[in-house]
């Protein structure tokens, strides 16, 4: 499975040969280093360690600068970790080249933080009746029985929304710039602008559509 770091530059627009326009996500995708490797035998598992963006010596603590050292690589600032990712060497670079055009690939990425919401916002509750001497117009109304005279767990509320880490799926490829290691990818992908995102080779595969623009069984 493979995969790299990238920045979230933000959305524009390309033109189809119809016409039509497509909002893309612009990121900026490596260039990577593998840090290291994982292997079955002595792991138990087989993964490679990426790192991305070169950091000053001084912003790390002595472990960190002994991990890079010790794989004669310059500090960088973030490192992840890609599970099932094989046919790769120490110290190899990585690039938005590695990706084509009609790929499907995952995003994760810290979504944008929307502060404390209320149930409307965060649950998409509906709200409650506006007419004369209503009083539950955007309140939750009732959070539990009589007879259990308590509030059950996983209960819906207002609270906390966004701000966690998210992963959107299946998102196509639609061009690859390699000299500027830039990926367009259609639709908007999660966080806000400069965020820090993982963009890995799909997991999920999309059914074949059939004559009539469904997907076959």
């Amino acid at each position: 499975m493979k995969g790299l770091l990238a920045r979230k530059l933000g959305m524009t627009q390309l033109f189809n040969a119809d016409g039509t326009a497509s909002a893309v996500t612009v990121l900026e995708a490596g260039p990577c280093r593998v840090l290291g490797l994982r292997t079955t035998e002595k792991d138990g598992y087989a993964a490679a360690r990426i790192a991305f963006e070169v950091e000053p010596e001084r912003k790390l603590n002595q472990p960190e600068l002994g991990m890079f050292k010790k794989a004669n690589l310059e500090p960088h600032r973030h490192v992840v970790e890609i599970r099932g990712y094989e046919g790769l060497e120490a110290g190899q670079e990585l690039k938005a080249e590695i990706f084509a055009a009609g790929e499907l690939v995952d995003v994760t990425a810290t979504s944008k933080g929307k502060g404390f919401q209320g149930l409307i916002k965060r649950h998409k509750f509906s709200r409650g009746p506006e007419s004369h001497g209503s009083m539950n117009v955007r309140q939750p109304g009732a959070i539990g029985s009589t007879d259990s005279a308590r509030v059950f767990k996983g209960v819906r509320m207002a609270g906390q929304m966004g701000n966690e880490r998210v992963t959107a799926r299946a998102y196509k490829v639609v061009r690859v710039d390699a000299e500027r290691n830039l990926i367009l990818v259609k639709g908007g992908v999660p966080g806000a602008k400069g965020a820090l995102v993982l963009v890995r080779q799909s997991t999920k595969k999309l059914k074949a559509k059939g004559p009539a623009g469904k997907p076959n069984p």
